[in-house]
């Protein structure tokens, strides 16, 4: 049987790692090629690649934990006003 909501999580990030495997090695076989560039200059630029790629890990992580947690909150709210409405149609004391 096929499940409609599975969750194809595995094969988008296998993508998106092909990618910026692929990406790096084309920047990494560029910086190599490029000959009036200094040894120096081109390190600067390795080191200013990857710590772009590290912020924008963490930008994404970041927005990523922020819309959990409004998910969250957004869960118990409906919850409780669940429990609320049961309370008030069903006509039961809450119990502590």
């Amino acid at each position: 049987m096929t499940n409609p909501n599975r969750n194809d999580n595995g094969l988008i990030i296998l993508f998106n790692a092909a990618g910026v495997v692929i990406a790096y090695g084309m920047l990494a076989l560029s910086l190599y090629m490029s000959p009036d560039v200094p040894l120096s200059t081109k390190g600067y630029w390795g080191i200013g690649i990857l710590l772009l790629t590290l912020s924008l890990v963490n930008f994404v992580k970041l927005r990523f934990d922020v819309r959990l947690s409004e998910d969250r909150v957004t869960r118990l709210e409906e919850a409780r006003n669940e429990r609320i409405l049961s309370e008030y149609v069903g006509g039961d004391d809450p119990k502590d």
